[in-house]
């Protein structure tokens, strides 16, 4: 199986934010806690579900969620989403982590993966139809 599920016609690969871990989201081995970088995941991966609903979205699953090599204090974390599914109000996505380490002698590692499942609703926390497009 491939580490990157084959996105939807229409939705490729996209960066959806970019954040530097710091000091006080690390571990007590010094690595940025892994709790940090799940939150992180999640708020990353909400962004082309709220686009694609039109509205309010809760996380309804974390169908997987792989921690591939340790996050440091200073990496740059680009976060990558695509969609795989869209359902009647569910819209699930591949998110990866990608980590600019060393800038004097810069390098790229993949340090994280994950696929989560969005539900959109409505004002009540009901599931709600996502629009058609």
């Amino acid at each position: 199986m491939s580490d990157t599920p084959t996105p939807l016609p229409g939705h490729q690969r996209e960066l959806v934010m970019k954040v530097m871990p710091m000091p006080a989201d690390a571990n007590g081995n010094g690595d940025v806690f892994g709790g940090w970088i799940m939150a992180q995941v999640d708020l990353a991966g909400s962004v082309l579900p709220a686009r694609i609903s039109r509205g309010r979205i809760t996380t309804v699953a974390v169908n997987e969620f792989i921690f591939k090599q340790p996050v440091s204090i200073g990496d740059l974390l680009s976060f990558y989403a695509t969609v795989t599914r869209i359902g009647r109000t569910s819209v699930t996505v591949h998110v990866e982590v990608i980590a600019e380490r060393n800038p004097a002698n810069p390098h790229v590692v993949k340090v994280t993966q994950a696929n989560l499942t969005y539900v959109a609703i409505d004002h009540d926390g009901k599931p709600r139809a996502i629009p058609v497009e």
